[in-house]
C-alpha cells in the first residue's frame, strides 16, 4: 500500500464540499473523517473562519488537520493558532481610504437589475468585493449568478481596478457567486502552502481553477497536483477513485 504519511489533501469549500454558501451535507463530513484516517486533510477558503464554520460545523478548526481561512492568513493546525496576516496593515489607511472610495463609486453607478447592501466586507487578511450587496437572499444569488455570466460583471469591475492601481500591488480574484476578493500579490490560496513544507505531496481539489478563479493560482501551483470539480458530490467521486478504491 501506498504511504500516505506525508501526503496531504487540501480543499477549497464553496462548490468543492458544498453548495455554495450552504452548509456542507452530513454525508460529505462524514466522508472528509473516513478520509482523515487515510491522509492528512486540510481545508483552505477565501471565506473568514466564522463563514466556513457556518458551513462546515462550528468545530470545523478541530475536524480537521489544518484550516486555513482567508487563503490562510489565518492559519491553524489542530485548532491551534498558527499565524495571522493583515491586510491593513500590509497597504495602509491612505491607500485603502483611496481603494474603497473607488470601489463604492463605482458600485453606486453600476446598472445592474438589483442591489442590496454590504458591497464592501473588510477581512483580515483580504477585502470582499460584492456589486450586487452580500445582503442578497440566496435566490438573489443565484439570479445574480447568471446575470453575471454573460454581462461580467465582476470581471470588468476587476479589469478597471487593475488598471486604476496597478501601483499597489493587488490580486484581484473572482469566486462563489456574487464577488471578488482583493488582496495582496502572494496572498491567494497559495498562501496556505507555506505552513506545509512537511508533506511531499499535496492535493489540491477545487471547482474555480480557472484562469481568474480563486483556485487558479493553487491550482497551478507546482507544488500541488490538483483536481477540478464541479460539485460536492464530484469530490467525494474523484477523492474515492484516488484514496479509497
Amino acid at each position: 500500500m501506498t504511504d500516505t504519511s506525508k501526503t496531504i489533501v487540501l480543499f477549497d469549500v464553496d462548490g468543492t464540499l458544498t453548495v455554495p454558501r450552504k452548509r456542507a451535507e452530513p454525508e460529505m463530513l462524514e466522508f472528509m473523517q473516513k478520509l482523515r484516517k487515510i491522509v492528512t486533510v486540510g481545508i483552505v477558503g477565501g471565506s473568514d473562519l466564522p463563514k466556513i464554520c457556518e458551513q462546515l460545523g462550528d468545530d470545523a478548526p478541530t475536524q480537521f488537520d489544518y484550516m486555513f481561512s482567508e487563503n490562510g492568513l489565518n492559519a491553524f493546525k489542530a485548532g491551534d493558532l498558527l499565524a495571522v496576516q493583515s491586510f491593513k496593515a500590509q497597504l495602509g489607511e491612505e491607500k485603502l481610504k483611496k481603494l474603497i472610495n473607488f470601489i463604492l463609486h463605482y458600485i453606486a453607478d453600476l446598472d445592474i437589475p438589483i442591489k442590496r447592501g454590504t458591497f464592501i466586507e473588510f477581512r483580515n487578511g483580504m477585502m470582499n468585493v460584492s456589486p450586487i450587496g452580500r445582503n442578497c437572499s440566496q435566490e438573489e444569488r443565484d439570479e445574480f449568478e447568471k446575470f453575471d455570466e454573460g454581462a461580467q460583471v465582476r470581471s470588468k469591475m476587476v479589469e478597471i481596478l487593475k488598471k486604476e492601481f496597478a501601483d499597489y500591488n493587488l490580486t484581484y480574484s473572482i469566486g462563489g457567486q456574487i464577488s471578488f476578493d482583493v488582496f495582496p500579490i502572494g496572498w491567494d490560496k497559495t498562501y496556505c502552502l507555506r505552513f506545509l513544507e512537511e508533506f511531499k505531496t499535496v492535493h489540491f481539489f477545487g471547482d474555480k481553477t480557472y484562469k481568474g478563479g480563486n483556485d487558479h493560482e493553487i491550482f497551478e501551483s507546482e507544488r500541488t497536483i490538483g483536481h477540478t470539480v464541479t460539485s460536492w458530490q464530484d469530490t467525494m467521486k474523484q477523492v474515492t477513485e484516488l484514496f479509497m478504491s
